[in-house]
């Protein structure tokens, strides 16, 4: 069996998987926050507690806020403050007596989608996810790549350039710190918060992501003329991700990848900010939504 773990700041979930992908079992506890021995138990005993129900030893996957940084291998997980620049994958695989993986959770998200049976046909899948922040993850072939130390994909940290600057305006263009230490960063502009930030900003107006979309299928002339702002701005960010890594397909992710007009405006508004021989690939919604994090983390241990 195939065991997936989504570790998040707030809730730890083990999903088990068969070698289709299929979800036999899941289970859901609150994060530790005490110390890093209560952390690590906790996850030992939910493999234990699988391995009883399933008379199996599964292997282990997990999809991490951050990275395991491959040259050193601690873990950059700064939003779980006990686990964080600790040899995670070392311990645990100790413990358990077994081999144990670790992705980023946009890793695993992308990781779920390519092995849908849909998009198996696709050499090289790019998720990209539209949520709380902005992140990807790439998948050639059925594996995830990580780059030299395990952050590859880390897109949200590319930064806006002159074209974006230009279409937010010179002299009125909101530059946001982003949590990274850097300024600019793609993470608080295509993301949901980013959504309603510029909203804000360029409009003057605080609203929800939910009320701004509910505001342009009225029609309202204020977020119609956002959408369009914001539709440009992810054409421009997302044409430069393109021309650099030319993927077979793109799924989106998040929140913001329910606003259904994106599928419909992103290729016509991309072809503009490609070179001309470029082709615009397929641009999806997400399959799997909540549950690719734990699905793409089981699906570690997979291979074509």
């Amino acid at each position: 069996m195939l065991y997936g773990f989504d570790i998040g700041g707030t809730k730890i979930e083990l999903a088990v998987f068969n070698h289709k992908l299929e979800q036999q079992y899941s289970e859901r506890v609150d994060t530790p926050k005490s110390s890093y021995k209560d952390w690590l138990d906790c996850i030992s005993t939910l493999v234990e507690k699988a391995d009883k129900r399933f008379a199996c030893q599964g292997s282990v996957g997990l999809g991490i806020p951050g990275f395991v940084n491959q040259e050193n291998g601690l873990a950059e997980i700064t939003n779980i403050r006990v686990a964080d620049n600790k040899p995670i994958l070392k311990d645990l695989s100790e413990r358990l007596g077994r081999e144990v993986r670790a992705e980023n959770d946009a890793n695993c998200f992308a990781l779920s989608e390519a092995w849908a049976d849909e998009n198996q046909q696709y050499p090289f899948v790019l998720g990209l996810i539209l949520g709380t922040g902005f992140g990807g993850g790439l998948v050639f072939n059925g594996k995830i790549h990580s780059g030299q130390i395990g952050m590859a994909g880390e897109l949200g940290h590319l930064q806006l350039n002159y074209h974006a600057l230009k279409l937010l305006g010179w002299d009125k263009a909101p530059i946001y710190s982003c949590g990274c230490g850097n300024h600019a960063c793609l993470d608080t502009y295509l993301s949901g918060r980013g959504f309603e930030m510029l909203y804000r900003d360029l409009k003057g107006e605080g609203l929800s992501a939910q009320e701004i979309i509910r505001r342009f299928y009225l029609g309202d002339e204020s977020a119609v003329d956002f959408v369009r702002i914001f539709t440009e701005l992810c054409a421009i960010s997302i044409g430069n991700i393109i021309t650099a890594l030319d993927p077979h397909v793109i799924i989106l992710g998040g929140g913001l990848s329910n606003f259904d007009y994106l599928y419909q405006a992103l290729p016509q508004a991309l072809p503009s900010h490609l070179m001309r021989s470029a082709l615009v690939p397929p641009i999806k919604k997400a399959k799997y939504g909540d549950s690719g994090g734990v699905r793409g983390a089981a699906a570690l241990f997979l291979s074509r």
